[in-house]
């Protein structure tokens, strides 16, 4: 009986292993097969995974993918992550994929990493914001400078005498945040009536936004009207100003088009909001990318649209269609 069971033991612990192995083959050679069906593979390294911006950027940019027979490969950190985002761009370089469309940094560790690209004839391109000393091939995006101005000349525009604004900035050292910020800057010292009193930072989140808001709001009763930098801070300072209940509610320009931004401004929570396109962002970015290996080379800089969206623009159905004014 013992001599039975002892060969049986034997017969099974290589037939699972086979079948295990045999498995884990079978895996492997699906998943070559898969990549085998593409002609290129590009990697979309975003600044956060589940972010609604960059989920925009994301769809166009398959969109494109889609049209030319390239894999998309969509990866970065669940959370704004500096340092994660940074060891993704170099796993993509490991990787050896064919291209990599990310956003810009400052961080010095970035410019490294566009140079190690280089040298293994990865092509990089820039997308959101910009960093033009890294060495990447080509941007797509907002002229953010101009945007930011923009934002100052609505605010001129739809508001009379003496405002007090304070702003929310996503992050302080985001280069494409710190560039809205000056524009806005240059085009609110045109007029003396206008003064900006605060500056804080939300951490690109709404919990973020709406929490910096209040302390603002708490600490400075003369606040009149709040611009919101980054997409999700126009939501968060609603949100405080839902909470708070000033006895004047403040003006509100915030960022960006996302469904819930169009919904406030129908409310008459948001006066206004910058619209920017990213769905556009990444399927130029994509497009421009594929021409690149098709020996076009693509232009240095390509500014996509920047607009202002009020609430006739969202009833007439004009989100997509109204440029900067």
């Amino acid at each position: 009986m013992l001599r039975k069971i002892f060969f049986t033991i034997l017969f099974l612990i290589p037939f699972s292993f086979m079948l295990y192995y045999g498995k884990e083959t079978f895996y492997i050679d699906q998943q070559v097969a898969s990549q085998k069906m593409y002609d290129y593979h590009f990697a979309l390294v975003t600044e956060e995974v589940g972010n609604n911006y960059w989920r925009l950027i994301e769809k166009g940019a398959k969109q494109a993918a889609e049209q030319h027979n390239i894999y998309l490969e969509y990866v970065g950190p669940k959370v704004t992550d500096t340092d994660e985002r940074l060891d993704t761009l170099d796993r993509m370089i490991a990787a050896n994929v064919d291209a990599i469309i990310t956003k810009g940094m400052s961080d010095p560790r970035f410019r490294q990493l566009v140079q190690k690209a280089k040298e293994h004839d990865i092509p990089v391109a820039t997308i959101d914001t910009d960093n033009s000393a890294s060495g990447r091939d080509f941007y797509v995006g907002t002229d953010n400078f101009q945007a930011g101005y923009l934002a100052g000349k609505t605010l001129l525009k739809e508001t009379e005498g003496e405002q007090k604004v304070a702003v929310i900035i996503g992050l302080k050292d985001a280069q494409n945040q710190i560039e809205r910020l000056e524009g806005f800057k240059e085009a609110i010292s045109q007029e003396k009536r206008i003064e900006l009193i605060a500056v804080a930072e939300s951490n690109i989140t709404e919990l973020g936004a709406a929490d910096a808001t209040y302390q603002l709001l708490k600490s400075r009763s003369d606040i009149t009207a709040i611009f919101g930098i980054s997409a999700l801070d126009g939501m968060g300072i609603v949100q405080a100003i839902n909470e708070f209940q000033p006895t004047t509610r403040p003006y509100v320009l915030a960022f960006d088009i996302l469904p819930e931004t169009l919904s406030l401004i129908e409310d008459d929570k948001i006066q206004a909001t910058i619209a920017q396109y990213p769905e556009e962002m990444g399927k130029k970015a994509v497009e421009e990318m594929y021409q690149l290996y098709q020996h076009d080379q693509p232009e240095n800089i390509y500014h996509t649209k920047t607009g202002v969206i009020k609430k006739k623009d969202v009833m007439n159905g004009e989100v997509f269609l109204k440029e900067g004014e």
